[in-house]
Parts: structure tokens; sequence; C-alpha cells
């Protein structure tokens, strides 16, 4: 990547139709979890008009009632209003879930290894992951779709509290782009905000609205400069919006659930996943130990890639980049990294706690920089110090 350039990323709303998918998916992993930890999900939501359905594969000791948890998902929301075709209480909702392949579960399920006493468990499927930290922001996210993400936040904070903006409606987009100059963020020049309304507001008092009381409380004052561009509802009218203007499906929003583009992807989504899925666990791994990488100084920047074979407890690769930030040699990097984790997949559910129902907080607004997190603690930093100094001086 050059030095100088402007690099854009964008988010969207809980109330955007895949969004609105995704969280339905998660609603449903947490309501499984809730009751049986050992619950194995893949839960897929489709919503159009007035209609969800749900699709996937569930084996789970859990009794639930799907119907309830899907209305609850979109009353949480806010597709509550009187005129909403999309509404918590007049959605048509069709099931059509199974159990889990035995052709699947008999590679993830947990048996003795060749020649070892314990039960060891695979991957859930074979693929490659992504992790990705950076010092930019106190997140340790790259800027823009932290930005954008602060963005979609606000406006959602503002909506729900039902306050400042009654004509709020639950269906945004937010796009911020930032200029780098010898690969610092100098200058945002320009912030897009595409917000769903009611039809008796008008885009001049949107506009106002969203730069004072959203823009300018959320994204730091030294990058907004008078060269900045707003568009705020660029198009003039955005009242039709969610599942009623567009089919929402779960996992097509991989880029905003990551990392705006910056970072790079290997194409699984997360949402609706239990964890012996290592499109989504293993994701959150590489997540954890970039930013510990970063934390620990031993990179500005870094990138983990994993990959594995469904059924295989082993990653059959691991891959440290630092894009040649690094205080120490990638490849000390990698050994220290081999001996402070472990990314076994029943061992990324053991030090992530992932059997666990907290997967409808990481639904919106990304699934990292939320501090609360157990893949974004800094807990692993001094063990890494600690392992490169032991390398170094060996």
């Amino acid at each position: 990547m050059p030095q100088n350039f402007v690099f854009s990323s964008e988010s969207v709303a809980e109330g955007h139709p895949d969004k609105v998918s995704d969280y339905i998916s998660d609603s449903v992993l947490d309501a499984c979890l809730e009751q049986d930890p050992q619950s194995r999900v893949a839960c897929e939501t489709l919503v159009k008009s007035n209609i969800v359905t749900l699709a996937g594969e569930i084996t789970t000791k859990a009794t639930l009632d799907y119907e309830k948890i899907v209305r609850q998902a979109i009353r949480e929301i806010g597709y509550v209003n009187d005129d909403d075709v999309f509404h918590a209480d007049r959605v048509f909702v069709n099931l059509n879930l199974t159990q889990q392949s035995p052709d699947i579960a008999q590679g993830v399920d947990a048996k003795k290894a060749k020649n070892k006493d314990t039960a060891e468990q695979g991957a859930g499927d074979q693929g490659i992951m992504f992790g990705y930290a950076c010092d930019e922001t106190p997140e340790k996210m790259p800027a823009a779709i932290m930005f954008s993400h602060r963005i979609g936040r606000k406006i959602a904070e503002i909506r729900h509290a039902g306050r400042q903006a009654r004509w709020l409606r639950p269906d945004c987009k937010s796009q911020v782009s930032v200029e780098y100059e010898n690969g610092k963020a100098v200058e945002i020049t320009a912030v897009v905000i595409s917000t769903q309304h009611t039809a008796d507001v008008n885009r001049k008092q949107i506009e106002k609205f969203m730069i004072e009381k959203v823009i300018k409380k959320v994204l730091p004052k030294r990058l907004l400069t008078k060269n900045t561009q707003f568009l705020v509802n660029p198009t003039g009218n955005f009242v039709i919006g969610g599942p009623q203007g567009d089919a929402g499906l779960t996992g097509r929003k991989i880029i905003v659930d990551t990392y705006g583009g910056w970072g790079r992807h290997g194409g699984g989504a997360f949402s609706g996943k239990d964890p012996s899925k290592v499109d989504r666990s293993a994701a959150y791994m590489t997540r954890w130990v970039a930013r510990n990488i970063v934390a620990a100084g031993l990179a500005s920047r870094a990138e983990l890639q994993v990959a594995y074979a469904i059924g295989h407890p082993e990653p059959v690769s691991i891959t440290v980049d630092t894009f040649g930030t690094g205080t120490v040699g990638e490849s000390i990097i990698e050994k220290a990294v081999a001996e402070v984790f472990s990314f076994k997949p029943a061992n990324i559910v053991a030090q992530l706690k992932l059997k666990r129902p907290i997967y409808r907080s990481t639904t919106n607004y990304g699934h990292f920089g939320k501090d609360e997190l157990p893949w974004e603690q800094e807990n692993k930093a001094s063990a890494l110090k600690r392992a490169v100094a032991k390398l170094e001086k060996a």
C-alpha cells in the first residue's frame, strides 16, 4: 500500500436488512447456548417484506420457541412502528431447520486421536481465517471502520432514546473516508450517512442534525477540517427501508463485521454459528492474538492467517505478517505466538470461553473493537514479551 492515500470503510445499522438477519440468527444461537452450551448451531435467516425464514442445522437439548425469539429480536431492533410493513408482531415466520449432518458431526466431535489417550475436537470446517490489529485507534482497529461504527452506534443510541429525533427509523448506513500521509491518518475527507426517516421531516433538518449531533460528537475534531465533505441522505429521501425495501440475509456483511476492507478476510461469515465453526471462533482467536502482538509493542500492525481441515484438531498453517513494523523478526513472533496460544478448536473455545450466550452483543457495529468481548482483552501481551525475550536469548 502507498504511504499517501485515502481509505474508506462503511458500517450498517442494526435495522439494515442483512443485520436484521444476523441479529435473529445470533439470537437463536444465544437461546440455544443459554440452555445447552454443547449446542451445534448453523442458523441462517432471510428477511423480506413481512416474512422471516429460518433455515439451517441445529442440534441442541434446548427447548425453544423460535417464533418468540424472532419477534423479540425484531422488537429490540425497533421495527415496532404502526406503519412498519416489517413489524415484530405481524411478520410471518417460516421454519426450515434440521439437525446437523452426521457426516459433519463425526469429524467435529471430540474423539481419541491416534496414539493419544485424550479426546480432541476437530475443526468444524476447512478454511482460512484472518485476524488483524493496529495502533491507529484505542481499540487497535483501522480508523475508517471504527469511525463508521461510532456514527452508527450514536444514531442508534439517539433513536432508541426516542427524545431528540423521533423521525429516525432503524435502517441506516455510514461511511468514512480517511486520508493518510506517510502512513498516518491526517484528515477525514468525507462522511456519508444514509438514514431511514419518517415522511414528515426534510433533508435539510436531517443533514443539520447528523452533522451537529452525531458526526461532530463522535469523530476526532483534529481530523475534521473545512475540506471535509458531509453527504447526508444524498438521494434526498429514505422513507422505505429495512426488509420492506430490500431482502436481508445472514452473513452478507462480513467486511462490516471485521476490518472494513483494511485487513484481509478468509470469506467465512460469523453470525448464527456456534464456536465449533472455526469460521467464527478462529477469526476471534486470530484477532485476539493480533491485538496482543500490537499491545506488547512487537509491531504497530499485525495480521495472522490460520488454516484448518475439517475434522482435524491442529491448524495446517499459522502465519504472522507485521508489514515491516515489527520490532523483532516475524519468525520470532510466530514462535512466541505458538508458545503462548493454542489454536486447536477445543482450546480456542476454552481460552475465550465461547460456549456462552454472548453473541447477540457481537452482531452490530463490528465483532472487533468492543473491549468487553473476550478476544479484545490484552491479557497475553506480557506473556508474549517474555516469550520473545526468551527466544532472542536462545
